[in-house]
């Protein structure tokens, strides 16, 4: 459906959880939210009712989702663009989204930053009680798009994800959690970053279907934990049969109604 003009860019008005909540998204040009973010939101626990901090919002799929699922939440989402941030602010005021409006704000700033400049951002040292990030995660020698907006949502630069993590531990209370959804590839540089500030670290691969291999992995550990790591039962998208259609669980997982249980 079409939505509102935000910054001077067309956007579209689309529906999450069965329609429980929508987005507004830029049509085109841009980062569009979809199965990863929901993914991403089921590695907070069912009955949270802490407050979140989503690292790399977007348009607010990842926060709405956790806000839509748990009524006793809270969330501040942070986002360097501003086209993206006017986007999940315009998505608070929809309608239908009354019931995450309260619970949620929005603050623009680069996740990246260190220090007392992280802090004059808006970034509180040991305040949140989970932490979700969906950074870049395409490697600089990929090929990337020419859209700007869109490269800037997609492409890691050197150290990123050790940045972002940095940030995740800094701004979170002892025995808070952090979830992440990165690439496999990754997996070594997250777990060297978590290491020294996260425990009971657990890696959940995702993968197209029982027979292709992983095309995502979700990684949650508990800041402070010294429990060992576990590697979690797959998340198949689609069963065997080689249909479009999701699984029974990762339809479940991605409206919102089961999580991914790590």
């Amino acid at each position: 459906m079409r939505g509102p003009t935000v910054s001077g860019v067309e956007t579209t008005v689309d529906a999450f959880h069965r329609g429980s909540f929508h987005l507004v998204q830029p049509a085109g040009g841009a980062h569009r939210s979809g199965v990863d973010a929901t993914i991403l939101a089921a590695g907070v626990p069912d009955g949270f009712c802490g407050t979140l901090a989503d690292l790399g919002a977007g348009a607010g799929a990842a926060a709405f989702s956790v806000l839509d699922r748990c009524p006793g939440a809270s969330a501040v989402l942070y986002e360097i663009s501003p086209l993206m941030a006017a986007c999940a602010r315009a998505g608070l005021v929809l309608e239908g989204n009354a019931h995450l409006r309260a619970r949620a704000e929005v603050i623009e700033a680069d996740v990246a930053l260190d220090g007392k400049a992280r802090e004059a951002a808006g970034f509180p040292r040991d305040r949140y009680d989970w932490v979700i990030a969906n950074p870049p995660f395409n490697d600089p020698r990929d090929r990337t798009t020419p859209k700007a907006e869109k490269a800037g949502a997609h492409v890691m630069e050197p150290d990123l994800l050790a940045r972002w993590i940095k940030t995740a531990c800094a701004i979170a209370r002892p025995g808070a959690g952090l979830t992440l959804i990165a690439r496999p590839q990754s997996l070594v540089e997250i777990l060297q970053s978590m290491k020294g500030r996260y425990g009971a670290v657990t890696v959940l691969p995702v993968h197209p279907r029982l027979s292709r291999p992983a095309i995502r992995i979700v990684v949650t550990g508990i800041k402070g934990s010294r429990r060992q790591m576990e590697i979690a039962s797959p998340l198949f998208l689609h069963d065997e049969d080689g249909g479009n259609r999701y699984s029974a669980r990762a339809d479940a997982i991605t409206n919102g109604r089961a999580v991914l249980g790590i």
